[in-house]
């Protein structure tokens, strides 16, 4: 409250200062123009004119107020002054003008006609003067205040969104201990050219150059238009630097007022990545989705939670969140119920080994759509712990497919894993299996079962981002496992997006594909966070490398030989063709065996999982199973 009233006596005295300001200006604006009317001296102008000006200086100084109060001249916040403000001082001036002629004549007091043209001429340059001195004197103490410490900027790209930018940073009281001292764009035309002040320095040649020949402390990214490809290049360009790396959001936002330049953000390593923007047909995801049950197992999960966001907001007739975490399952119902109060989001545990639970759900709720996240998904915990990984991951997953296929499900959607394709771990052939058995149930059963497989997702359990960065914070080292490893990534919400648009292709029996964009390698990921988060590799942070862990690959692949590919409307979604298993009883056999070994705690389980899952090639490791 004080702070408000303080903003507002500081707007009084301001306004009073300006209006004051213009009485002074306006009336010797008339006065030196009658001056320069008679010889540019006092003493030859007329009596009969010093007369009609003294006479007029009220009613002219009442008039010229109101008219500049209607122009918003006392509106204008003037250390953001710029040519819309100079149109709209001669706007009012001009019409200052036309209203006094008008007064004058119709009193009879006119003055020599060349006395409005010149009064104009100098009202114009009086006000436009008094408007910007603030801007001046602004400018001059903070180049005063910069000759202590100050930050060097260095803003990357010469277009309108560096033009918002710099208007900012020069005017936002804020800022006065950053200065704009280059700037860099890629078009050889404008290297030269000024923008506000700002030289243009070179293309992204000169970026490091120009860091330190500046002695540059921050680099802003001002590219909104920028493709990705771009962006990443740039960026990584800039990483080499010493510098605080930030992104600009884009200008159309900033036009819009949702943001300001406070929005602006550091970079992150996913800006690094490369990533095109997801294009995800909403209009599809809402026909399949709006007024069903759907169920989310594994609903508490990284990706099983970002199921249920972006399910809810689909408006599905009831949203299941099925999970055996409670306390996962918890935090997504309170957020789900903060954000989507009218949603009708039903909570429950349990687990996916559990038939008679799910036989509970399935009948009390009758889901239309199955979401199937729950899974055993860390592959070095599945190594030591291969039982586990077969009752959970083969069994829970045939399990809810028994439910949906007895219970009359519409769509069954799982979510796979790219370790699934030729599998060197158990994690990932038992992903495989279940791949198998959604197949194979989509022959002999109503529900339309798919598969939908992916690669590492940034940001979720167990991801490697995550780990680095509890790692830089603990003062390193941080751990990567080979210096060639090399992985794809995407976000969550990307990868459910898709998820959610693959099941509204699904038509039966797919195994789809999403498009993960080219892959990185995991010791450039680490180095790039490293970078990011202000630390030096070798210096202040090491990288150590540990080998590859049990059934670990320097690779993985998202699609099988022999399975082909097919498109799909989005660029991003391929589907895999269906791999026909042609003796479903015995594959049945061969899962019940694998189940009886697992509830046995049997020793030998990699050599069952392999008879399953023929692509099996366990890595030979020190790992007791």
């Amino acid at each position: 409250m004080e702070e408000t009233r303080k903003d507002k006596m500081q707007l009084l005295v301001r306004r009073i200062a300006l209006i004051i300001t213009d009485i002074i200006l306006l009336n010797a604006s008339v006065f030196l123009a009658l001056i320069m009317r008679f010889d540019v001296s006092v003493e030859s102008i007329p009596q009969e004119y010093m007369e009609k000006y003294v006479e007029n200086v009220i009613p002219f100084t009442l008039i010229t107020l109101v008219i500049f109060w209607i122009f918003k001249l006392y509106h204008s916040l003037w250390q953001y002054a710029s040519i819309a403000e100079v149109y709209k001082i001669v706007e009012a001036c001009f019409a200052t003008e036309v209203v006094h002629v008008c007064y004058t004549a119709y009193r009879g007091d006119m003055l020599p006609r060349a006395c409005y043209f010149t009064a104009f001429t100098f009202l114009v340059i009086a006000i436009c003067a008094s408007r910007f001195m603030y801007r001046m004197i602004r400018t001059f103490l903070q180049d005063r205040r910069q000759l202590g410490e100050y930050t060097n900027i260095m803003i990357i790209g010469a277009g309108d969104a560096t033009n918002v930018l710099l208007r900012e940073i020069q005017n936002s009281r804020y800022l006065d201990h950053s200065r704009v001292s280059c700037i860099i764009d890629d078009d050889h035309k404008k290297v030269g050219r000024f923008i506000r002040g700002v030289k243009v320095v070179g293309t992204r040649e000169k970026i490091k150059e120009c860091a330190r020949l500046y002695g540059i402390d921050e680099i802003i990214f001002a590219i909104p238009s920028a493709s990705v490809d771009v962006k990443r290049d740039i960026l990584n360009i800039c990483k080499e630097t010493d510098c605080e790396l930030k992104i600009l959001p884009g200008v159309y936002q900033m036009v819009d007022g949702e943001i300001n330049v406070n929005s602006i953000r550091s970079v992150d390593v996913l800006d690094l990545l490369g990533r095109d923007p997801i294009d995800v047909d909403i209009e599809s995801i809402m026909g399949y989705v709006k007024d069903k049950t759907v169920m989310v197992t594994g609903g508490g999960g990284s990706i099983g939670s970002e199921l249920c966001r972006q399910l809810v907001s689909h408006q599905p007739k009831c949203l299941i969140i099925f999970d055996i975490y409670e306390n996962n399952a918890y935090d997504i119902q309170q957020e789900l119920k903060i954000n989507y109060p009218d949603a009708n989001v039903v909570t429950l545990i349990g687990s996916i080994r559990n038939v008679s639970r799910l036989e509970e759900v399935f009948a009390t709720y009758k889901p239309d759509i199955v979401y199937h996240a729950a899974a055993h998904k860390h592959v070095p915990l599945m190594e030591v712990s291969p039982n586990e990984a077969v009752k959970n991951n083969v069994v829970g997953t045939w399990n809810v497919a028994k439910m949906a296929d007895k219970y009359g499900v519409g769509k069954f959607v799982m979510i796979s894993t790219d370790k699934a394709v030729n599998p060197t771990n158990v994690m990932g052939a038992t992903k495989r299996i279940c791949e198998m058995i959604i197949q194979t149930y989509n022959g002999i059963s109503k529900t339309d079962f798919v598969a939908v497989r992916f690669g590492n997702v940034l940001g979720s359990n167990g991801s490697v981002i995550p780990l680095f960065k509890r790692q830089i914070e603990a003062g390193g080292p941080v751990t990567v496992t080979h210096p060639d490893i090399i992985r794809y990534f995407m976000t969550i919400p990307e990868a459910v997006s898709l998820v959610l648009q693959a099941g509204a292709y699904a038509k039966g029996g797919e195994i789809f594909i999403l498009d993960m964009g080219d892959p990185v390698k995991i010791d450039d990921l680490a180095k790039n966070l490293i970078r990011l988060s202000g630390y030096t590799l070798g210096v202040n942070m090491e990288i150590k490398y540990t080998g590859l862990r049990p059934g670990e690959k320097l690779y993985e692949e998202l699609l099988m030989k022999e399975e082909g590919l097919q498109d799909t409307k989005n660029k991003l979604i391929h589907i895999g063709k269906p791999i026909d298993i042609k003796n479903k009883e015995h594959f049945f056999e061969n899962l019940e065996r694998l189940k009886e070994s697992a509830y046995n705690e049997t020793d030998d389980i990699r050599a069952l999982i392999q008879e399953v899952a023929p692509t099996y090639h366990p890595k030979k490791n020190d790992s007791k199973n």
